[in-house]
């Protein structure tokens, strides 16, 4: 369930005063930000009373649940100006960056504080400050929740199974996505990415959302890529949108005649996958991005499609990320993720759905803290 904006403000954990103190606000303060796990941007203050962390409702402070954290796990507070983390003999480690925090540790500013499978980043920032930022982080959060609000439930039954993984960036981008039923033996998904960060472009694409959900593309036939492609690009001309251009991926794929219609705005292909998933072929062709030139012209393509395979359709936040060991990644380095086997292939294991392994297997490899733009994944499979 996601967070309520309240939740999302965080909790402060102070020992000064209870009423403000003037000039106070522009006095700097010691902040834990969490940047994976738990409730990401979620920001707490330090100071000279023990923040302890743990996964002991009782006895810690800030709790984890999570089995590699141990009952009491670390302690952080500031000491003499300074913030000291200190390990309390925990099983799993604490470790500052890819240091292991042998007994305490001071930390300096930037520095990922890793507690089991959670980060949480040391910053040093002005109190008045951090208010402004509580008070865009809760317009990007109804942002964010309106966004979610308008993609499709995933779908578990019939001749096309569809879900997806949707993970905003801590700024929040213009991912979209959706899919639907046209006829009984037509089903039409896509997927768009806006360019920019922000409210901004996360409104821009919704607004072409529900351009699409509605069908609201005059004289357009929605079985042709071609034609809804060429529609929104003169309808979204970045002259009259704030300079805003987008890619785009529609599919159209026919139940009876086992044969997927595709076209593309800029956007990377996607890749189907075969049910042996020995191999991941490319769906899709480069073209101009949405917005950018009047009156473009762009490709359909077709492909038939064999029975068990999957379709993965994504943004470029899937990819295009730094790792722990801080190289940069480009779109080849995913391929081999999604030929992976996930829990769901192999008997006797819980199943996990196949957008949560491919994201939950990318953010293994991603350096610690919040990928730097939005992730969505779709995943289609046709039976």
């Amino acid at each position: 369930m996601p967070p309520t904006d309240d939740e999302f403000e965080g909790t402060i954990f102070s020992s000064g005063p209870l009423f403000p103190v003037a000039g106070a606000t522009d006095a700097i303060g010691h902040y834990l930000v969490v940047v994976q796990g738990g409730e990401p941007g979620k920001r707490i203050e330090l100071d000279s009373a023990a923040l302890t962390i743990g996964r002991d409702a009782k006895q810690a402070t800030m709790v984890f649940h999570d089995t590699q954290v141990s009952r009491v796990h670390a302690m952080v507070r500031v000491v003499n100006g300074k913030a000291v983390v200190e390990d309390l003999k925990s099983t799993n480690g604490t470790f500052v960056d890819a240091t292991r925090v042998e007994s305490r540790l001071t930390l300096r500013e930037g520095n990922i504080l890793r507690v089991g499978g959670h980060a949480l980043r040391y910053e040093r920032r002005s109190r008045r400050d951090v208010e402004r930022s509580k008070e865009l982080d809760r317009d990007l959060l109804k942002a964010r929740k309106y966004v979610q609000s308008l993609l499709p439930e995933p779908i578990h039954t019939g001749p096309v199974l569809a879900e997806w993984s949707f993970v905003p960036s801590s700024q929040l981008g213009g991912d979209a996505f959706g899919y639907y039923w046209l006829d009984p033996t037509t089903f039409v998904f896509y997927l768009l990415d806006v360019s920019g960060h922000g409210v901004g472009s996360a409104m821009h694409s919704v607004t072409v959302l529900n351009v699409l959900r509605q069908r609201a593309l005059p004289n357009v036939d929605f079985r042709n890529p071609s034609e809804v492609l060429a529609n929104l690009n003169d309808m979204f001309q970045m002259d009259s949108h704030n300079g805003l251009l987008f890619t785009m991926w529609y599919g159209v794929y026919r139940t009876d005649e086992r044969v997927l219609t595709y076209g593309s705005a800029g956007h990377h292909p996607a890749y189907l996958v075969p049910a042996d998933r020995q191999t991941s072929r490319p769906v899709g062709s480069p073209a101009l991005m949405i917005g950018a030139f009047p009156s473009l012209t762009y490709e359909v393509e077709h492909t038939p499609v064999p029975a068990g395979s999957s379709l993965y359709l994504f943004s470029d936040g899937l990819y295009e990320i730094v790792t722990k060991e801080q190289q940069r990644w480009a779109l080849p380095d995913l391929l081999p993720l999604l030929l992976e086997r996930g829990a769901a292939d192999a008997p006797d294991v819980a199943k996990v759905a196949e957008a949560e392994r491919v994201y939950n297997a990318v953010r293994e490899v991603a350096a610690p803290g919040p990928l730097e733009d939005d992730v969505s994944l779709v995943v289609v499979t046709f039976t």
